[in-house]
């Protein structure tokens, strides 16, 4: 009798727990459509207004190094009736794209001192484009053409232009020639952060060699004296 009842009661709480997990499912779901489909009505009812929907601030270990920022030329087509209803679009806005390194990931193993050079090698991780913003509000040139343009057809547009816009621009961001700028950039900004520290514990004239992933491979080989870490040689100095 006992093992039955516990059976049941074991059952009963796979069910509640089952129950819970799809109610919870369902309560994120309809959050998530009601944040970017439903239309957010004031508190004391009329017509809906420019307001902030929901908005969310998190902490971040990314150091910002670098940005790269323009206008970008985007087209766009839209065919409709079948083929008899032909419109196309021409913007111009201006974009920018941030380039970030994550320092969290630069642990003991990846920091390297050279005792008699005086010398700091920091491994960093490769530096990071962030996804473009492209600046609609401020567009300086719209150009739609065709016989008779829909106002689905002009949504359609508006949104074909904004994703090629952010392709073009993502293009960019991540070309050989601009990472390989992104990386100077990110280079003087780490060895600045790293340099700081040495400064103050009396190593103003320490030089910090920021290396990337895609350079290691090609470095020349240097002897290293790494018997002492970097963290053995700052508490020496106190």
């Amino acid at each position: 009798m006992a093992q039955r009842l516990s059976r049941e009661a074991l059952r009963t709480a796979v069910i509640a727990a089952v129950l819970a997990t799809v109610a919870a499912i369902g309560w994120f779901a309809w959050n998530s459509y009601r944040e970017h489909y439903v239309v957010t009505e004031p508190d004391e009812g009329g017509p809906a207004v420019s307001q902030i929907v929901t908005a969310r601030l998190s902490g971040m270990s990314s150091l910002k190094v670098a940005e790269l920022s323009g206008t970008v030329q985007a087209t766009a087509s839209d065919i409709r009736g079948f083929g008899w209803l032909r419109s196309d679009q021409v913007v111009k806005m201006p974009y920018s794209v941030d380039y970030f390194v994550d320092v969290s990931r630069i642990g003991p193993s990846d920091v390297t001192w050279n005792e008699e050079s005086r010398t700091l090698v920091i491994d960093a991780p490769d530096i990071q484009a962030a996804r473009p913003n492209t600046d609609e509000g401020r567009r300086t040139l719209v150009r739609t053409s065709g016989m008779f343009v829909t106002r689905e057809a002009g949504e359609e547009l508006a949104r074909r232009t904004s994703q090629a816009a952010t392709r073009a621009a993502e293009r960019e961001a991540v070309s050989p020639q601009r990472m390989a700028q992104a990386r100077e950039h990110g280079r003087r900004a780490l060895a600045a952060l790293m340099g700081t520290p040495l400064s103050s514990l009396g190593y103003g004239d320490a030089r910090v060699i920021v290396t990337f992933p895609n350079e290691r491979g090609r470095r020349v080989e240097e002897r290293w004296d790494t018997s002492r870490r970097p963290e053995d040689v700052i508490a020496n100095r106190w």
